[in-house]
C-alpha cells in the first residue's frame, strides 16, 4: 500500500475512485457481524419464538436485500453486478450470539467487501429489531470484514 486516500482528489474532496483501467476480474469478500442478547432470547432465536416471527430468516433476507443496495448507502460506492450473497445465522445459546456471516461474489473492476459488510451490518440491525421486544439490551458488538481476494491484494483475518 503506497498510503494515497484514494477517495480524495488532488484538493481534497471526496470522490468515486475511476476504476474504468482495471481488469474486470472475479472479487469475493466475507463479513461477520455479532449480535449479543442474553441466552434466554438467544434461545428464542434459535427455537422461532420470537414475537415477530423467524429471526434468522428475516436477517438472511435483509442481508441480500442490502448488500444488492450498497451503493445507495454508501456514497462513494460502486454499482456492482453481484453475481452471489450468502448470509448465514448461527445462534449460539450458552454464548447469546447471533452471528451473522456473509459472502459476496462478483465479477468486476473494483471490490465487493462494502456487500458483505453492508449485509452484516443490516442482517444484525434486522436481528436487533427482531429481538428487541424480548430484551431491549441487544447488542451489535462487532461488524468486520473477515476475508476479501481478487483485486489488488488479498486479505484474510
Amino acid at each position: 500500500m503506497d498510503g494515497a486516500l484514494t477517495h480524495l482528489d488532488a484538493a481534497g474532496n471526496a470522490r468515486m475512485v475511476d476504476v474504468s483501467d482495471k481488469s474486470e476480474t472475479s472479487r469475493w469478500a466475507r463479513a461477520r457481524a455479532v449480535v449479543r442478547m442474553s441466552p434466554d432470547a438467544a434461545a428464542r432465536v434459535a427455537a422461532g419464538d420470537a414475537p415477530k416471527g423467524d429471526v434468522a430468516t428475516v436477517a438472511r433476507i435483509a442481508a441480500i436485500q442490502a448488500a444488492k443496495r450498497t451503493d445507495e448507502l454508501i456514497p462513494l460506492a460502486h454499482s456492482l453486478p453481484l453475481t452471489h450473497v450468502e448470509p448465514t445465522v448461527t445462534v449460539d445459546v450458552e454464548q447469546g450470539t447471533v452471528t451473522l456471516v456473509a459472502e459476496a461474489r462478483v465479477a468486476a473492476r473494483t471490490g465487493v467487501e462494502m456487500e458483505a459488510m453492508v449485509a452484516c451490518s443490516i442482517g444484525a440491525l434486522a436481528v436487533y429489531d427482531m429481538v428487541k421486544g424480548i430484551e431491549p439490551g441487544v447488542v451489535i458488538e462487532r461488524i468486520e470484514l473477515l476475508d476479501k481476494t481478487g483485486g489488488k491484494s488479498d486479505f484474510h483475518r
